[in-house]
């Protein structure tokens, strides 16, 4: 990536990236500027990533050539309000917020500033994240690109229309939490069941890293591999008639839908 990068809010996915594209060598940490609330959270990126840091987001923005923005949505245009005027059409910014739309941030800031929206996961933290990119109106195919080629050093990445990112914010961005969820309640059925914790935590998390891989690396459907597992009148048919019987699929159906519904919310400030 040619030019200097800052990134406004430098939490957890605003470090993930960060750490990434060091790691892939996309950009220098000499062109690096992160802002964070506190100084000493300051001092801790820099030491650490050999970056510049600040809690000055005005001067992030103005030395930027491409500005991405980490913050959560609920305060993102609330911090960037004072600072708006000094965006520049020549630069691209990038946000990761869910639920703050394109037309939300294009409308805060004046003139025709490219904004590509974002949505990622937390396994941005381990190169492992599911990104996806679409275009505000002012953005063009070099932006997307920009986009595409940052978040792709910490995952997946698909472009979609802005349409659909709600559903993306309930299904991937959320997704994490779901299975972290379904970790935790296995794990405690294995404590349940007389296993000591880190002999279930083992056994759950390798069997979750194994599951995950046989569903990217055969391209079967999940349908067919759980048949694999399921013998006729055996023990994992036994479990599957308890979970559709407590109503399991459609109380994911349920919770993916209510997060797509708060995600609309949020892009109309809620």
């Amino acid at each position: 990536m040619d030019g200097t990068l800052a990134i406004i809010g430098t939490g957890r996915i605003g470090e993930a990236l960060l750490r990434g594209l060091l790691r892939a060598g996309t950009v220098d940490p000499s062109k690096v500027l992160c802002t964070a609330h506190r100084d000493e959270r300051c001092e801790d990126l820099a030491r650490e990533h050999g970056v510049k840091a600040t809690t000055d987001n005005r001067t992030a923005i103005e030395e930027a050539d491409v500005v991405l923005i980490a913050l959560k949505p609920q305060v993102l245009l609330d911090v960037i309000a004072p600072h708006v005027d000094a965006f520049r059409t020549e630069q691209t910014v990038i946000s990761v917020a869910a639920g703050i739309t394109t037309s939300m941030i294009q409308d805060a800031i004046p003139g025709e500033v490219p904004v590509v929206r974002v949505m990622t996961n937390t396994p941005a933290q381990v190169d492992e994240a599911m990104s996806v990119v679409c275009a505000g109106t002012h953005a063009d195919e070099a932006d997307l690109a920009l986009a595409e080629d940052v978040m792709a050093h910490v995952g997946q990445v698909l472009r979609l229309p802005e349409s659909h990112l709600d559903a993306v914010t309930a299904l991937s961005g959320s997704g994490p939490a779901y299975f972290f969820l379904l970790a935790e309640a296995m794990i405690d059925a294995g404590i349940l069941l007389g296993l000591p914790r880190e002999v279930a935590s083992q056994l759950i998390v390798q069997t979750m890293v194994g599951s995950a891989k046989m569903l990217r690396d055969t391209g079967k459907h999940p349908v067919e591999l759980r048949e694999m597992v399921t013998s006729p009148g055996g023990t994992t048919i036994s479990a599957i008639r308890e979970l559709e019987r407590a109503k399991v699929r459609a109380a994911f159906l349920d919770a993916i839908a209510a997060a797509r519904d708060r995600g609309e919310e949020l892009g109309r400030g809620g």
